[in-house]
C-alpha cells in the first residue's frame, strides 16, 4: 500500500488566504490537542505572512506563538514557510541573518522548513538549506510554479535536481497562484519522480477550482505527501479540503489512513471562529479561472483586497488584475509569490491608481531591475527597465555576496528594545513596525486592531444614512463611498471616504448653533451645521506641490527647507501596501516648506512637500 501523507495548513496559509492572515493565537490554541492527535505529516503553522501579520495588526509576538504552538503539539512536525535570503522579511539578508533566523526557528519548534525563491534562483536558497540541515531540521526545497513562455517541465527539473544535490530532503511544488491543471500536475510530478530520489509534495491552491485534481494527477504519478485545508478554510483562494481528499483516497492504494470525524471536529471548531474574523472576508477569495490569466496567489488576493479596501479603491479591483500580467511580463514572467506577488501587486496599483503606467515607481522594482533579487528568469521589458534605473548597470552576482554581516549592527541598533536575539530578529524582518512593536510591548501598551461585532455594526449601521451612494454638484456625479471615521464627539472629526475611487480625508466640525431660516413660514429653527474643512496641510495646486499617489505612511524625509533639488530628485519615500515607494520632485528648485515627518499618514490630495521652482 501506498499510503499519502498530509501537511494540514490551516493554521498559516488557510487563515493568510481567506481571512488576510487575521487568526490569533488564542483561537488556535484551543484545537490544538485534537489536531495533534489526527496523524498529519506535518501541520504548516509559522512563516509566510504570519510573521508580518502578529507584528503589524495583532500585536502578537511571533516567536511567543512558536512557542505556544510547539507546547501545544508534541506529536506533529511544525512546518514554516521561509523566503530563502529573504527569510520572512522583503529585501535579502546577510548570510549571517539567514543562519541566526533559522537557528533561532529550529530552537523555538519549528520541524519542517519550506524554503523557496520567489525567482526560483538556486543561489539564494543556498544558505538557508545549510543553515537547516546543520540544525537538523528537515528542509524542503520548493519550486515556485508558474507558466510562462520560459517555465517549462525541464525547467523546473533542473532547479529540483540542483536542489536535492544541496541535500534536501524532499521537494515541494508549491503552486501558490493555482495555474497547475491535472495534466501539467501530472507531467511535472512525473518527470521529477524519474529524475530525484527525495518524496515530492504538492501545494496548490483551488482558486481556479482545479487543485483536487491537480493532487489526485500528482499522487497517481509518484507525489507522497499533498496540503490540504479542513473545511472551514479550504477552497478557493486556498486549498483542497482535508476531508474531501480524505474521502476520495479511502479504500484506494493512496489511503491516508486519517479518520475523517476527527478532521470534522475540527472543522466545526474553526468554523465558529472564522465569524469572529468577518470584517476581514473578502469577496475575492472564492473560485475564480481568471487567476489562470492575472496569476495572483491565494496567499496575495484577500491581502490585496483589503489593502485597496483600505484605501477605498476596492471598486479598481478588476483594472489591478488586469494590469498584473502585464507588470509581470515587462519583468521578465518572474512568479508572483512573496515577495515578487506585493512587487508586481503594488506596482499594478500605482499604474491603475495614477491613471499612467509606471508614472511612479516603486523601490522595490528598481531594486529588481537592479539585480537585487536575483537573476530574471528570461529577459525584461527594456523601455521600462530604463524608465526604472537609467543606465545603472545591475548585478550578476548572487545578491547576498554585496551584503556585509549584519548581526552585531542588528544587536546594536535593537539594544534599548531588545530583550532578546528573537526579538533582534523581529526588528532585523521590520525595522520599523519591529522596532515599534518591541517599544509597546516594553511599555506595557500593545493594542492590538478590534475585532467589530457584526450583529452591533449592522444594527447601528442601520439607524444611519447610506455608507455609499452618489452626489451630484454642478452636473457633475460622483461616487462616494464611506470607508471610516474617527471618534463621535469631537469637535473636529475625520471621515475617511472614496470619490471615484480616490481615497480622501475631510474634516466635519460642528458649529456653534446657529439660526436657520424657515424656508417660506417666517420661523427660525435651530440646527448643527456640519462643514468640510481642509486638512492640515495645503492642497496642491502648483507643480511645485510634491503630491502622493495613493495613500500610505512617511518612512523618509529626504529633504528639508532651503534644499535645492532638481526634477527626478527623490525627496520623500513613501511606504503603501508594504513596499516602498520614492517621491520624486517634478520641477526643479528650491525647497521652501515640508509638511510631513517621518511615521505620518498622508493621502493623494494632500501637499506633502513645496518646491519654489526656478
Amino acid at each position: 500500500m501506498s499510503k499519502i501523507q498530509i501537511s494540514e495548513v490551516v493554521l498559516r496559509d488557510g487563515h493568510q488566504c481567506h481571512i488576510a492572515t487575521r487568526m490569533r493565537t488564542e483561537d488556535m490554541l484551543p484545537i490544538c490537542s485534537k489536531l495533534d492527535a489526527i496523524g498529519f505529516w506535518s501541520l504548516e503553522a509559522w512563516g509566510g505572512a504570519t510573521f508580518d501579520a502578529c507584528v503589524r495588526y495583532l500585536k502578537e509576538d511571533p516567536w511567543a506563538r512558536l512557542k505556544s504552538l510547539r507546547k501545544a503539539l508534541p506529536n506533529t512536525r511544525i512546518q514554516m514557510l521561509l523566503r530563502g535570503q529573504n527569510l520572512l522579511g522583503y529585501r535579502h539578508y546577510s548570510d549571517d541573518v539567514v543562519r541566526a533566523f533559522v537557528q533561532k526557528s529550529a530552537d523555538n519548534g519549528v520541524d519542517v522548513f519550506r524554503i523557496f525563491d520567489a525567482l526560483n534562483d538556486t543561489r539564494n536558497l543556498k544558505v538557508s538549506i545549510e543553515a537547516v540541515k546543520q540544525a537538523g531540521k528537515h528542509a524542503q526545497g520548493t519550486l515556485s510554479y508558474t507558466t510562462s513562455p520560459v517555465h517549462d517541465v525541464a525547467h523546473f527539473v533542473e532547479i529540483a535536481k540542483e536542489l536535492e544535490a544541496f541535500g534536501c530532503d524532499t521537494i515541494a511544488v508549491k503552486d501558490m497562484a493555482s495555474l497547475l491543471t491535472p495534466q501539467a500536475a501530472g507531467e511535472l510530478v512525473k518527470a521529477l519522480r524519474a529524475n530525484i530520489s527525495v518524496p515530492i509534495q504538492v501545494h496548490s491552491h483551488a482558486t481556479s477550482g482545479l487543485a483536487s485534481m491537480n493532487l489526485l494527477r500528482a499522487i497517481e504519478n509518484g507525489a507522497t505527501i499533498i496540503d490540504t485545508c479542513n473545511s472551514a478554510f479550504s477552497e478557493g483562494a486556498s486549498h483542497p479540503t482535508t476531508e474531501s481528499m480524505i474521502a476520495a483516497l479511502k479504500g484506494t492504494e493512496y489511503d491516508t489512513g486519517l479518520d475523517i470525524g476527527a478532521v470534522q471536529e475540527v472543522s466545526a471548531y474553526f468554523r465558529e471562529v472564522r465569524k469572529k474574523y468577518w470584517q476581514f472576508e473578502s469577496e475575492y477569495t472564492g473560485v475564480d479561472t481568471r487567476v489562470l490569466v492575472n496569476q495572483v496567489p491565494g496567499g496575495m488576493i484577500s491581502n490585496l483586497s483589503n489593502q485597496l479596501k483600505d484605501q477605498g479603491a476596492l471598486d479598481r479591483m478588476d483594472e489591478v488584475l488586469a494590469e498584473i500580467p502585464r507588470v509581470r511580463a515587462d519583468l521578465g514572467y518572474i512568479p508572483l509569490v512573496t515577495p515578487t506577488s506585493q512587487i508586481v501587486g503594488t506596482q499594478a496599483v500605482l499604474n491603475v491608481m495614477t491613471g499612467q503606467r509606471y508614472k511612479s515607481i516603486t523601490n522595490e522594482v528598481k531594486n529588481y531591475f537592479l539585480g537585487q533579487y536575483g537573476k530574471a528568469p528570461s529577459a525584461v521589458n527594456p523601455e521600462v527597465k530604463k524608465l526604472a534605473i537609467g543606465d545603472a548597470i545591475p548585478i550578476t552576482h548572487r545578491p547576498a555576496d554585496s551584503l556585509t554581516p549584519e548581526m552585531a549592527k542588528l544587536t546594536s541598533e535593537s539594544d534599548r528594545f531588545a530583550k532578546s536575539e528573537e526579538d533582534v530578529l523581529t526588528y532585523a524582518m521590520f525595522p520599523d513596525i519591529g522596532k515599534t512593536y518591541l517599544q509597546e510591548r516594553n511599555a506595557g501598551s500593545l493594542a492590538p486592531e478590534v475585532l467589530l461585532d457584526k450583529a452591533s455594526v449592522n444594527a447601528e449601521a442601520s439607524r444611519f444614512a447610506p455608507t455609499e451612494f452618489k452626489v451630484t454638484l454642478h452636473g457633475e456625479t460622483f461616487h462616494i463611498n464611506l470607508t471610516g471615521s474617527g471618534h463621535a464627539g469631537e469637535e473636529k472629526r475625520p471621515f475617511y471616504v472614496s470619490i471615484d475611487g480616490i481615497a480622501e480625508e475631510v474634516m466635519v466640525e460642528t458649529l456653534n448653533e446657529i439660526e436657520v431660516s424657515g424656508a417660506g413660514n417666517g420661523s427660525n429653527g435651530g440646527k448643527k451645521k456640519a462643514a468640510v474643512a481642509k486638512s492640515g496641510r495645503p492642497r496642491p495646486s502648483h507643480s511645485g506641490h510634491v503630491t502622493t499617489s495613493m495613500p500610505g505612511t512617511i518612512v523618509a524625509v529626504k529633504v528639508k527647507a532651503g534644499d535645492k533639488v532638481k526634477a527626478g530628485d527623490g525627496v520623500l519615500v513613501i511606504e503603501a501596501m508594504k513596499m516602498e515607494n520614492e517621491i520624486q520632485a517634478a520641477t526643479s528648485g528650491i525647497v521652501v516648506a515640508v509638511h510631513v515627518n517621518k511615521g505620518d499618514a498622508v493621502t493623494p490630495d494632500e501637499s506633502l512637500l513645496e518646491i519654489q521652482p526656478e
